[in-house]
């Protein structure tokens, strides 16, 4: 009879374990590609724009949301510091 309650309960728990993995590889590589423009557009000299101050608040919030698997939020402001990236090179 235990088993047919403990049995589920794994299940669902298992289950549950599972569906935090959805974004976590796109968020692993917006991540890495995001750094990596940053230290690009370091490099060149555009580290004091405020769009590349946006960025670097971005994906500072991003990586905490790695830190706590809430990929989607993660990837999305991935997304979005990557695209301050692209401003502050761009000179705006």
């Amino acid at each position: 009879m235990k088993l047919w309650i403990v049995l589920p309960m794994m299940l669902l728990v298992l289950s549950g374990c599972a569906g935090k993995t959805a974004y976590r590889d796109s968020c692993a590589n917006q991540l890495d590609a995001a750094w990596r423009e940053m230290d690009l557009a370091k490099a060149e000299g555009f580290a004091g724009t405020v769009s590349y101050s946006k960025a670097l608040s971005l994906l500072t919030a991003a990586k905490t949301q790695q830190q706590f698997e809430a990929y989607k939020g993660c990837t999305a402001k991935s997304e979005r510091a990557r695209f301050y990236i692209r401003e502050s090179r761009a000179g705006r």
